[in-house]
């Protein structure tokens, strides 16, 4: 997919980029609140907790404040973000899910 993204929309792609190599994870995340603030994150994988890289950036976001989402970015090698991921932006108003591969390239958009 070929397209050219607003500098906010890459940038939150970046940062999750940057979070999902930093720590070596199968997906990073990244949320931008309502107010413009950016919340970075990668999943969690522990015996007893386990969450997607988006659930932990917008649990960051809402323990902030934030009361809505304008934009989520997800880097992955999956074909779609999971459901989990989908209901939790819904929980928080929705916005716009930039889907991208881990070299940054966008691969859909869901709204």
């Amino acid at each position: 997919m070929t397209e050219t993204l607003d500098p906010e929309d890459a940038k939150i792609i970046t940062l999750a980029r940057s979070v999902r190599a930093r720590n070596g994870s199968t997906e990073g995340a990244a949320v931008r609140d309502e107010t413009g603030r950016t919340y970075a994150a990668s999943g969690v994988d522990l015996p007893s907790l386990q969450l997607t890289a988006v659930q932990v950036a917008v649990a960051m976001a809402v323990t902030s404040g934030a009361k809505a989402l304008e934009a989520t970015a997800l880097v992955t090698e999956a074909d779609g973000p999971a459901e989990q991921d989908l209901s939790v932006m819904e929980d928080l108003h929705n916005g716009t899910l930039l889907l991208a591969g881990p070299d940054g390239s966008l691969k859909g958009r869901h709204v």
